[in-house]
């Protein structure tokens, strides 16, 4: 500044006009300090660490890079410098030094947020991120540092001790934990999903009450994301997980199965005792030979140790079209290359209905997918839907306005017919 001002001098200037004009001269010098010592940094030192980076083996020098950890710290060095040249300003001394550090503070504070940033995604790589997340944990920590950092830019500029605005904090702890609230319960929420395995990123979740089913995406400090089957974005509250109950499907997505689960309704007056022509007819399918035989055999031992008159087919034992149709599904079942066979496996009858006998099929897929898992039960159930008229049974359904109209057509016709 002392040159600057001389230099001024020598050519006869005002006084009070050098003072202010070499003050202006001195503040562009600063700034092209700045601006070039900035531009070293960011077009030369960053591209040469961005060079080696990608050149690197190692996969967390790359997250680094793209959190731009690196770009941050080269705001440090104007800051460095205005602060060093903050003494040839005697007046404005106080305020640039305390300026200064402020904004090293803050460019910390990013340098920091980043690192943090970047320790996730190179935790995210690792196999046991699906299980302990630590998104909520990092993010506590970044509250932390945000306020201890709040904290020491106030003092800064009020010249005191940081310790003397923290001694105050125990007054505003109740405010604190009033605004702080939802990130005191998520992350206690956290801790228990973390530690009892509760949830990870990945399974698939079910909340009715907040109109959640689809896959876990994200679980941070505050919310869990859960992404719809709609594609749809659904955020639940951490604690609510803790405080609602809610279906995880991870045992079925484990086990390799997912269940079928569905009944055929049987109109009973379908069912009736099986003919010697049907118990031959029956012979003749695939998947009843065996059985057919094994079963007659055994009714005829029975009936003949027990001297059972069958002159009525009430006496002693006989096979019944719903019984046949029952063991065919079973062998249906065991035969069929959609089904996992080491799961259970039956069929079996549920207390009739008004709307007729429930024969339900209980049973696992063998792929947990939901677009193979569908095609396998809707193949089952065309199928036994198809089939079951084959053994005399008809099922169950509302009647609909056609029937109702071919009712009323029948009736008619046989009215005409009387006449």
């Amino acid at each position: 500044m002392e040159f600057i001002s001389d230099w001024l001098l020598e050519y006869e200037m005002n006084p009070t006009v050098v003072k202010y004009l070499s003050t202006i001269i001195m503040i562009f010098f600063i700034a092209i300090i700045c601006i070039i010592a900035n531009f070293i940094t960011k077009k030369i030192v960053i591209r040469i660490i961005s060079h080696i980076v990608k050149k690197s083996k190692y996969q967390w020098d790359n997250m680094l890079l793209d959190r731009k950890v690196f770009h941050r710290v080269s705001h440090i060095v104007p800051a460095i410098i205005i602060y060093n040249f903050s003494t040839t300003f005697d007046y404005f001394k106080y305020w640039i030094e305390k300026g200064a550090i402020a904004y090293l503070i803050i460019v910390g504070l990013m340098i920091i947020n980043s690192l943090l940033n970047a320790m996730i995604d190179i935790y995210q790589t690792y196999e046991i991120s699906k299980t302990r997340p630590i998104k909520g944990y990092v993010q506590v920590v970044k509250i932390i540092v945000i306020t201890l950092g709040i904290i020491m830019i106030i003092a800064n500029l009020m010249g005191e001790s940081p310790l003397i605005l923290l001694s105050g904090i125990g007054a505003l702890s109740a405010v604190l934990m009033l605004v702080f609230k939802d990130s005191l319960l998520g992350l206690v929420a956290g801790i228990q999903l973390s530690s009892n395995d509760m949830v990870r990123v990945g399974d698939w979740i079910q909340m009715p009450k907040y109109g959640a089913d689809g896959d876990v995406i994200d679980i941070s400090l505050n919310t869990v994301q859960v992404q719809n089957w709609d594609k749809t974005i659904t955020m639940i509250p951490s604690y609510a997980l803790i405080s609602d109950s809610f279906i995880n499907w991870r045992g079925m997505q484990a086990s390799g199965g997912r269940r079928i689960k569905r009944s055929l309704f049987i109109d009973t007056n379908s069912i009736t005792f099986c003919t010697e022509e049907m118990v031959e007819r029956f012979k003749n399918i695939h998947h009843l030979t065996d059985y057919m035989t094994k079963r007659e055999q055994e009714i005829d031992e029975y009936n003949t140790k027990n001297e059972i008159n069958r002159s009525n087919p009430v006496n002693g034992r006989a096979l019944t079209n719903i019984g046949v149709f029952r063991a065919y599904v079973g062998n249906y079942l065991q035969k069929h290359s959609g089904i996992n066979q080491e799961m259970t496996l039956m069929v079996r009858q549920l207390a009739p209905t008004e709307n007729g006998l429930p024969l339900e099929i209980y049973a696992f897929s063998n792929d947990i997918r939901w677009a193979i898992y569908e095609s396998v039960q809707a193949d089952i159930f065309d199928h036994l839907f198809a089939v079951a008229p084959e053994f005399g049974l008809r099922l169950f359904q509302n009647p609909s306005g056609n029937d109702l109209r071919t009712v009323m057509n029948e009736s008619k016709t046989e009215i005409e017919r009387g006449h």
